[in-house]
């Protein structure tokens, strides 16, 4: 399938079915994920596949819904603010792009091999930080839940603004 075509498919998943990821699709998109760019080519991130029955009830305790808890699996996503780039004329730190543009490869490679994913980033940081002992300076950005879409579940029509309302010549 064509680029446009994938990001025209791909959608937030909100219920998914029971069965495992196959380890071959998980392979391909933990590659897809090593593969994306970062600031100065640090790569400031660490991820957690977790299929246990006692990490998936860690975080199903930091973002309590029941589609989430459908996922047979999850990748927790982190920054790591010790690796990060910082632009020298503001400080800006660039971990939290960095983590954004490998979840999203992770995110479209899972869609390319027919998983689905949905970004969450409500949760509660705090509590996962108690019962999720992370490395210092490893900070919990997004929790991506990995699976196959239910069946019924359908390409929702995409509300986007007009290509003239974001894009201009100058």
């Amino acid at each position: 399938m064509d680029f446009l075509t994938l990001c025209a498919q791909r959608y937030s998943v909100r219920a998914y079915k029971p069965l495992a990821v196959p380890q071959d699709k998980l392979d391909y998109i933990k590659q897809c994920v090593r593969l994306a760019p970062s600031a100065v080519n640090y790569q400031p991130w660490h991820f957690y596949f977790v299929t246990s029955d006692e990490g998936k009830a860690r975080l199903r305790q930091v973002y309590d819904r029941e589609w989430f808890a459908q996922a047979p699996a999850y990748v927790l996503c982190c920054k790591d603010t010790r690796t990060a780039w910082t632009r020298r004329y503001d400080g800006l730190s660039h971990a939290d792009i960095d983590i954004a543009i490998a979840v999203e490869h992770l995110c479209l490679a899972a869609a390319e091999v027919g998983l689905a994913t949905c970004w969450v980033c409500n949760f509660r940081i705090p509590q996962l930080r108690q019962t999720w002992p992370l490395p210092e300076g490893l900070e919990p950005s997004v929790i991506v839940p990995l699976g196959f879409a239910a069946d019924g579940e359908a390409v929702p029509e995409k509300n986007r603004k007009p290509i003239e309302e974001i894009w201009e010549d100058a």
